[in-house]
C-alpha cells in the first residue's frame, strides 16, 4: 500500500517482516514517482523491494510495477516493462482486499483514467503478442473487477467515453476494442462547458466511425430540434434513419477500417463533425 505514511505502518502491520515489506514498497513507489532510471528501478523491484502476500514476502511483479509507471507517467519504465515482459506485464492482479483475481487487465482503465496516451499506445501494441485473437479481445473489452475497486464493471472504452478521453478512445477502437457507450457519449455532448463539449464531440465522432450498426436512439426523436442543433443536420438525419450517411462519413468509416491510424492525422476540415 504505497499511499500509506511510514508512521502508519506500526498500526497496520502485525510483524516486523510485514512492516519491512511496507517500507520497501513505499520506497519503490517513491522511486517510480521521482522517475529514477529504469536500471535502478528494476534492481529495486527484483532484488530489494518486496510486497506482503499470503503471509510471505515476494518481489513486485512486472504488472504491479507497470501500474506505478502508469500513475506517475514514467514512460521509459513502462516501455522497458512492456518490451521485456510483453503481455505478462498486463496480467490481471490479485485484489489485496478480497483475494480474488479480476478478469482482463486493469492497466487499460488506469491509463484512461490518468489520460496516459503514450503508455496506452505501448500497451495496445503489446497486446498484439497475445497467443490468440480472443485473448487479445478479452484484454481490450474486459469489464471485470471487484465491486470496491474504482471503475469496476466498466470497459476501457466506456471509461474513455465517460471522461471524454478522445485520444484514448481512438487508440482503443483502432486496435479492436468494441465501440459502445454511444448513449453516454450523447449525454456528455449536452455538457454546458464548451471545452468539455468539444472533447465529447470528438468521442462521438470516433464512435460513429467504428459502430457496426446504429443503436436505437429514442432521445433524438423526443427532442429533435435540440439534437439537430448539437449534431448537425446530416448526422442527425442519418442517426434518425431519415437519410443515408453522407459520402464523407462513408469514406471516413471505410478509412477507419482499412487504415485507422490515419484518422487521427486528418486535417480539421475533414473531421466528422464538419
Amino acid at each position: 500500500m504505497p499511499w500509506l505514511l511510514s508512521s502508519q505502518f506500526e498500526c497496520l502491520s502485525s510483524s516486523p517482516s510485514q512492516r519491512q515489506c511496507e517500507r520497501t514498497s513505499f520506497s519503490f513507489y517513491c522511486a517510480v514517482r521521482e522517475r529514477l532510471p529504469v536500471w535502478m528501478l528494476e534492481d529495486m523491484r527484483s532484488m530489494e523491494v518486496f510486497c506482503w502476500n499470503d503471509g510471505h514476502p515476494r518481489a513486485f511483479l512486472p504488472s504491479e510495477a507497470l501500474l506505478y509507471a502508469l500513475v506517475h507517467d514514467h514512460q521509459d519504465y513502462a516501455r522497458y516493462l512492456l518490451n521485456r515482459y510483453s503481455v505478462s506485464a498486463l496480467r490481471a492482479l490479485r485484489c489485496n482486499f478480497c483475494c480474488c483475481r479480476g478478469s482482463g487487465s486493469p492497466h487499460l482503465a488506469v491509463a484512461v483514467r490518468y489520460d496516459r496516451v503514450p503508455i496506452l499506445s505501448m500497451m495496445v501494441e503489446a497486446l498484439k503478442d497475445c497467443d490468440t485473437l480472443s485473448g487479445r479481445q478479452e484484454y481490450l473489452d474486459a469489464s471485470g473487477g471487484c465491486s470496491h475497486v474504482a471503475d469496476a464493471g466498466k470497459t476501457a472504452v466506456q471509461l474513455a467515453v465517460e471522461l471524454s478521453r478522445a485520444d484514448c478512445l481512438l487508440l482503443l477502437l483502432v486496435h479492436g476494442a468494441q465501440p459502445d457507450s454511444f448513449d453516454i457519449a450523447l449525454q456528455r455532448l449536452v455538457s454546458s462547458d464548451a471545452t468539455e463539449r468539444r472533447h465529447a464531440q470528438r468521442c462521438l465522432d470516433f464512435l460513429l466511425l467504428f459502430l457496426p450498426k446504429l443503436p436505437a436512439l429514442h432521445r433524438l426523436h423526443d427532442e429533435p430540434q435540440r439534437w439537430q442543433g448539437l449534431l448537425g443536420n446530416e448526422v442527425f438525419s442519418w442517426l434518425c434513419g431519415l437519410t443515408p450517411p453522407s459520402l464523407l462519413l462513408q469514406a471516413l468509416r471505410c478509412l477507419a477500417r482499412s487504415g485507422p491510424d490515419q484518422i487521427a492525422t486528418l486535417p480539421d476540415f475533414l473531421q466528422l463533425h464538419s
